[in-house]
Parts: structure tokens; C-alpha cells; sequence
């Protein structure tokens, strides 16, 4: 699979429903599916998740950041895909 690097901006609404779902399915134990930018992909129950904070000069910066190998993906069943 090739290199990918995306950076997509979401209206306040889109990202809290993002959100919204990605913590039913972590609360839940089950993958997590999404499209970003045209991919559909699907984030593993047990990723990393990790929060970063950033300061560059007058710029603050927080990641929510999910980790995994693509190796330790689960293909959801389609009535389990969030």
C-alpha cells in the first residue's frame, strides 16, 4: 500500500459526529470505519490512541492520533462497521 499523508478540515458538526461514532466503537470493543479524503479505511479495536499538544510560537496544536499496523486490521462485519 502506498505512503499517504492527509490532512482534511470538518465543520464543527462533521467532527463532533466523527467523533461521536469513534467513541461508540471504542466503548463498544469494535473497529472503527471511515473515509477521509476519498479512502474508506478501518481503525482496529485495540490501535494506540494517543493525544498530542504542540506549541510553535503564537500556535497551539492538539492530534488525536490512532495507531496501527495494517497487519492487525479486522475487517468488520458489515452490521458491526461504525
Amino acid at each position: 500500500m502506498a505512503d499517504r499523508d492527509v490532512e482534511r478540515n470538518y465543520t464543527v458538526p462533521e467532527f463532533a459526529a466523527k467523533l461521536r461514532r469513534l467513541a461508540d466503537a471504542l466503548e463498544s470493543g469494535k473497529p472503527f470505519r471511515i473515509q477521509i479524503a476519498g479512502q474508506r479505511f478501518t481503525v482496529p479495536r485495540h490501535a494506540q490512541i494517543s493525544v498530542e499538544h504542540e506549541r510553535e510560537g503564537e500556535v497551539e496544536e492538539v492530534e488525536f492520533q490512532l495507531k496501527w499496523k495494517l497487519a492487525d486490521v479486522e475487517e468488520p462485519d458489515t452490521d458491526d462497521a461504525v
